[in-house]
């Protein structure tokens, strides 16, 4: 290991003994920064970094070929029933049925190269959402793996703590395969402590409110600061060095934080949006979650991921099986009318050169168009887009060859599309994490897209 490099350990926060001699003393520590970005980044920070970011995933594997990487001239088997549409970008094309999405296509950049090598579901959710490719495959990805790798929000949560009550990290509304949270969507070998506030409530349902904000009828605001003072004196101390009291100890703090704060309450209540507004994101569970994400945002949540549709669910993106149907008529418009809704609204609040928004699923599908009318899985080549985050407007970053199927020019990973978050971010890719086992990681295996950016 050079001695220059960057070390932060799972599970454990704040430096090592050995990190702080690296450092030359405690100054490294006398900004209340982790050591591991004490020390200075390996590659220039970006101008402006930003202050937030959005996550939507669309889980089941979009079709790049229907959506962003339209095929005009292929085969009628590859290019399927859509026709292209032109958009606010002259040249730049998208399918048909992203007509709102079209409308706003200069502030949005198109990364048509991404690939990696994992073939199915869970285990292609792990490398997108986590930036690499995972130890185990698919079958063998377990919901209680303590050793998994991080999400994205949950490392972020970790380097850049949440300094306020308002969670670092917010997931909504489904957690991916039914109500079992599995590796990728989790703090892994960072420890629980950085797990995702996750809420599962519809928030198009009329009677939406998030239960883990309120406390129980009988407990008032005075009898909740009573228990929070019982506990603190029956709780055995901190001092014992173990990390699982740590870990109880931030839980019970931050459960504590969440149900005394305001804050916390107003920014959830999607009541205080004007419903012209709520109309314009679409009266629909992915429309209102949208909403409910840039209010997060706006409110000071560092990074929120919005997971469309759950695996087994009637309205999935796993479009084996009359995919142009489905896409058309339920996977599309409210899907075109969030986003287009979203970068309009965080444009309007100036919050949109501070905040990146990713819209992706785990895969693309196959460029041949199967028996039963859909597409296949598809990792070795599909689409990403970008909005926000300084990324230049109308920009598209690589090329697919004439039916979709491979990268022709610059080809990505979910490991670079993780390195340019972080960097924009202002953290160094080339930082250091350990997982239980003492193993050493960089914090994204990629390299950051300095070039999409202004």
């Amino acid at each position: 290991m050079k001695s220059d490099s960057q070390e932060v350990r799972g599970s454990l926060p704040g430096p090592s003994r050995r990190q702080v001699l690296q450092l030359g003393g405690l100054g490294a520590l006398s900004l209340g920064l982790p050591s591991s970005l004490a020390a200075g980044p390996t590659r220039p920070a970006p101008r402006r970094k930003i202050q937030a970011c959005m996550l939507l995933f669309y889980y089941g594997g979009p079709s790049h070929l229907d959506t962003w990487d339209v095929k005009p001239n292929a085969p009628a088997e590859v290019r399927g029933e859509f026709r292209p549409i032109s958009t606010s970008v002259p040249g730049l094309r998208v399918g048909e049925h992203l007509p709102k999405v079209a409308r706003v296509m200069n502030r949005l950049a198109v990364l048509r190269a991404m690939h990696h090598p994992m073939r199915n579901h869970n285990s292609a959710a792990v490398e997108a959402l986590c930036g690499r490719t995972p130890l185990k495959g698919d079958l063998e990805l377990l919901a209680d793996d303590p050793n998994s790798f991080p999400c994205l929000g949950s490392t972020l949560s970790y380097l850049l703590p949440a300094e306020s009550p308002l969670p670092a990290h917010v997931a909504l509304p489904h957690v991916m395969y039914n109500v079992v949270v599995l590796p990728g969507q989790n703090a892994g070998f960072l420890g629980s402590t950085y797990n995702p506030f996750q809420v599962t409530h519809d928030p198009n349902a009329p009677d939406f409110r998030v239960s883990e904000l309120v406390p129980p009828g009988d407990v008032t605001s005075e009898r909740l600061v009573r228990r929070e003072e019982l506990r603190h004196r029956v709780a055995r101390p901190t001092t014992d060095g173990l990390p699982r009291t740590r870990t109880t100890d931030a839980l019970y703090e931050r459960a504590f934080g969440l149900l005394r704060s305001e804050a916390v309450r107003r920014a959830f209540d999607l009541g205080k949006e004007n419903p012209r507004l709520r109309d314009r994101y679409g009266r629909t569970k992915h429309g209102q979650s949208v909403l409910l994400a840039r209010r997060l945002v706006e409110a000071g949540v560092r990074c929120v991921s919005v997971y469309d549709q759950i695996h087994n669910g009637p309205d999935n993106w796993d479009t084996h099986d009359n995919g142009f149907g489905r896409l058309r008529d339920r996977l599309l418009p409210p899907a075109d009318q969030a986003l287009a809704a979203l970068v309009e609204d965080l444009a309007d609040r100036g919050l949109l050169d501070s905040t990146l928004v990713v819209w992706t699923g785990e895969f693309g599908r196959t460029p041949k168009i199967n028996a039963q009318g859909g597409r296949d899985h598809w990792p070795d080549c599909f689409s990403v887009v970008l909005a926000g985050g300084g990324v230049k407007g109308g920009a598209v970053h690589g090329a697919s060859d004439k039916i979709g199927a491979f990268p022709d020019a610059d080809g990505i990973t979910p490991g670079d599309l993780a390195a340019t978050l972080f960097w924009r971010f202002g953290l160094d890719p080339a930082t250091e994490l350990r997982d239980l086992t003492d193993r050493p990681y960089r914090l994204a295996e990629g390299t950051p897209l300095t070039g999409l950016f202004t």
